[in-house]
């Protein structure tokens, strides 16, 4: 029979070798276990997001523990190639961004800690690492954040947990006015957007209603390109070659068509917009398209065709905007 000082030997080196070989395991599937940043790198579909991590300074942050949580874990919301590709942009063509914007729209995505999906919930936020909060909303089976469908969930990094949406998330930090000052000066893309636009405001003297002030209002706005301002200028027979053109038109008309795209309700993103006809604060009722792939066509009762959404679900602090590609008009006879 087996003296019991061996035995007792014996069960010890089991017991330590079996610990030391679970701690090797476990350390190795620690080591196995992708970054957030190493997830987008191995990932063709995120190959974009990738390349803009790089350009916009964050791929470092992304690769490593969160300093500013105990937890030391990140949750990002992640956009895929054809999330980009919705703004007509892909690895060669971010360089259209100006990168302070890029950097910041990258940082919108991420929140501190860890955010499964179970915390996900209708009619909840999350705050942005910019601060800048972030709303869920359940559309029929599908749940968005802001207007972004989500994808896939709950897909585990070393440093915290990745879910995959469908369109790329945008705030401005700023009020409707500012941001569509910010397009203008080119603090955007590297080229001017909405100039016209802004130039129609400020001879309409429309600035101040639509700049944030304690307790303003929420707008949902549509947003006309330079190209559409430029379209309109040669449907009425005119030619629209500078913003400042458009001081052609009468200044109550031009206020009366820019009033014809703004709504009051609080300000809505696509996942909150239903097909039918809305009110704006002045002109006549808007129709809106169908939900289709995340955006919906919107058309003034002046108009013959409908104006699609070019850059939709753009976060403002007093509203939402939604860049179209054609203006609305009332009915002008």
């Amino acid at each position: 029979m087996m003296n019991k000082n061996i035995l007792s030997k014996l069960l010890l080196v089991l017991i330590a070798t079996f610990t030391l070989i679970s701690c090797e395991t476990e350390s190795s599937y620690e080591d196995d276990v992708p970054s957030i940043a190493n997830i987008a790198v191995s990932n063709a579909n995120f190959s974009v997001l990738e390349a803009a991590a790089v350009q916009g300074g964050v791929a470092v942050v992304l690769s490593n523990n969160n300093p500013n949580d105990p937890s030391g874990d990140y949750t990002v919301f992640a956009p895929t190639n054809d999330a980009f590709a919705r703004l007509g942009l892909n690895e060669e063509s971010l360089g259209v961004l100006q990168t302070s914007f890029l950097t910041n729209t990258l940082l919108y995505h991420v929140s501190n800690g860890n955010l499964l999906d179970a915390s996900i919930n209708d009619g909840g936020t999350s705050a942005s690492v910019l601060g800048i909060n972030r709303r869920f909303i359940d559309r029929g089976n599908d749940t968005y954040i802001n207007g972004s469908k989500i994808l896939a969930t709950n897909i585990s990094a070393s440093n915290g947990t990745v879910h995959v949406i469908d369109k790329v998330m945008i705030a401005t930090g700023v009020d409707i006015v500012q941001s569509a000052i910010a397009l203008q000066s080119a603090q955007v893309f590297k080229s001017p957007e909405l100039s016209f636009l802004v130039e129609a405001v400020i001879y309409a003297d429309l600035a101040g209603a639509l700049t944030a002030s304690a307790g303003s209002p929420s707008f949902t706005v549509f947003a006309p390109t330079d190209q559409a301002f430029k379209d309109l200028g040669t449907a009425l027979g005119l030619t629209f070659t500078v913003p400042a053109d458009i001081r052609q038109l009468p200044k109550d008309l031009v206020a009366t068509v820019l009033l014809n795209h703004v709504i009051g309700n609080n300000g809505k993103f696509t996942s909150e917009l239903n097909g039918g006809t809305v009110t704006p604060l002045g002109g006549d009722d808007l129709t809106l398209g169908a939900f289709t792939n995340g955006t919906l066509t919107v058309t003034g009762q002046g108009n013959s065709q409908a104006a699609n959404m070019v850059i939709p679900d753009v976060q403002t602090t007093n509203g939402i905007v939604h860049v179209i590609d054609r203006v609305l008009l009332p009915n002008l006879n």
